[in-house]
């Protein structure tokens, strides 16, 4: 009898301890995506609208990524920015989180976003430049000015980081 209690207690310890080992390792899964195309008929204008294709783009983006679930949805303050990520954000009842990009990936980000799934929407050097920041190498160049279609999937679980580009036009 006690050969066997002795046995349930070790199955025990052993569950709990799994259990509390996959609570710390959290996985965290970012989705990266630069601004729709950009109004660009006042070149004066800095903080630029989005064309209507550039709002036909973030409609798109919301259907491609409508089975994910959002934990948060990061942007610059800049308007081209915001109307790519509202019909993501509006998809997953979220409100949009501003970022700043000279401090994108600092400890109060890592801090906030582990574990979850988050959009980050930027800029065509921004964006690459993040990535490669939660990456730890320089990977990925700036994107080109007509390519508004690239999403940069990285995920940080168990110990290692993984990304991919995507093209999607």
């Amino acid at each position: 009898m006690i050969r066997y209690l002795i046995i349930i207690c070790i199955t025990f310890f052993s569950i709990s301890s799994l259990a509390q080992e996959e609570t710390h390792s959290e996985t965290t899964t970012y989705y990266f995506i630069r601004h729709a195309e950009k109004d660009r008929s006042d070149s004066s204008e800095k903080d630029a609208h989005l064309t209507k294709e550039g709002h036909q783009r973030a409609q798109n983006w919301s259907i491609i990524l409508q089975h994910i679930p959002f934990d948060a949805v990061y942007s610059t303050n800049f308007n081209r920015t915001k109307e790519t990520a509202q019909p993501t954000a509006e998809n997953n009842r979220l409100e949009i989180i501003e970022y700043n990009v000279s401090s994108s990936y600092d400890e109060a980000f890592k801090e906030a976003t582990k574990g979850k799934t988050v959009l980050v929407v930027g800029h065509s050097n921004t964006i690459p430049e993040f990535v490669n920041a939660v990456i730890g190498q320089e990977k990925y160049n700036d994107i080109e000015d007509s390519n508004n279609g690239n999403i940069y999937i990285v995920t940080i679980g168990n110990g290692t980081t993984s990304d991919v580009l995507l093209t999607i036009n």
